[in-house]
């Protein structure tokens, strides 16, 4: 008896020992706290500025992506501006970028209208020492360090697979996009690809470009309604052409039974997925973009990332090229968690 008692001590003593280490090493939170607001490299000035550049810069989805790098630059001790096209424009952007870039900023966050039309002022941007982050939409063949987006083409793919099930796997649909920019493509091409695996009984009809437009979007779905009257879902690969789509379907008195599934989180959205004339919507991680594109564009601007010494010298990208800010379902179960997605403060 007394052997087990001493064997049982010593293992009791031994596992005390090592929960008092245990805590005599591992940091507490004040501890981090107190390191992280130590190291002068993780506090900037209120004299540098940082852009986000976006395209028709008045609608609500791009108030999410902004308060994510507000937050950013808050704990930073920076500033952050927002500025942008009035328009779904790509000269209007490019003019914006430009005299973004003349303002010799600390960084720019910047979405791309059109990948093609960006590359020129976002290479201007980088000659000139100004660290550029594209986010949302990209311009894959620039020198922007790294893309902050949704797996856009994986996207596309949970919205088939959603109104997929909706239609019970059978019927016709039609798409709402934004044609020649490059996440709406592959929104649109992860939606058909998808249908054609999964749902070889869904039929894509019909595709029009709704151009960021809702009126736009309204008028082409009308039309499509009327040129394919047996469609049964539609899928917008914005929030506008989802709005636009919920208005052709009231019109049309076609509520209920015409799918939609949309994207994006803005009011209007919530509130026609609330009322049950659209469907779902699939919901980015605008926040985590605006968030983590502000802290890339600090590191960056500030040395802390040092993969490799004179990484600039030899051409060494010291981020992640691609960074995948995650989406899900938005339905009438969820909705109200959505609706203070947008709100600044």
């Amino acid at each position: 008896m007394k052997k087990n008692f001493y064997k049982y001590l010593s293992i009791f003593l031994a596992i005390a020992l090592i929960v008092s280490l245990a805590y005599a090493l591992v940091p507490s939170s004040k501890d981090i706290t107190q390191a992280s607001s130590g190291n002068p490299k993780l506090k900037g000035s209120p004299n540098e500025e940082y852009y986000m550049v976006t395209f028709v810069s008045g609608i609500e989805y791009w108030k999410g992506c902004f308060k994510g790098m507000k937050a950013a630059a808050d704990l930073y001790g920076v500033k952050a501006i927002y500025t942008g096209a009035p328009q779904f424009d790509v000269n209007q952007e490019v003019t914006v970028l430009r005299q973004v870039i003349a303002k010799k900023p600390a960084g720019i966050l910047v979405t791309c209208a059109n990948p093609d039309a960006l590359k020129a002022p976002i290479d201007e941007a980088i000659k000139k020492g100004i660290p550029v982050i594209t986010f949302d939409a990209d311009s894959p063949k620039s020198s922007r360090y790294s893309v902050l987006e949704t797996g856009n083409y994986n996207a596309g793919a949970m919205a088939a697979r959603y109104l997929g099930k909706l239609l019970g796997g059978k019927g016709e649909v039609g798409i709402s996009t934004v044609a020649a920019q490059l996440n709406h493509e592959q929104r649109k091409q992860g939606f058909i690809d998808t249908l054609k695996k999964e749902f070889p009984g869904i039929k894509v009809v019909a595709i029009v470009n709704d151009e960021n437009d809702q009126t736009k979007a309204a008028r082409q779905i009308s039309a499509m309604l009327q040129a394919h009257p047996n469609i049964k879902g539609i899928f917008c690969t914005d929030a506008l052409g989802g709005v636009g789509a919920a208005t052709a379907i009231k019109e049309a008195n076609k509520v209920g039974k015409v799918k939609i599934v949309s994207f994006d989180t803005d009011k209007g959205t919530l509130d026609l997925i609330k009322q049950g004339i659209i469907d779902a919507s699939i919901a980015q991680g605008t926040w985590n973009m605006g968030f983590w594109g502000m802290t890339f564009l600090f590191y960056l601007k500030h040395g802390i990332v040092n993969p490799v010494d004179n990484w600039q010298k030899y051409g060494i990208n010291p981020l992640p090229p691609y960074v995948d800010t995650g989406t899900m379902v938005v339905t009438k179960q969820n909705v109200d968690a959505f609706y203070k997605v947008n709100v600044i403060k």
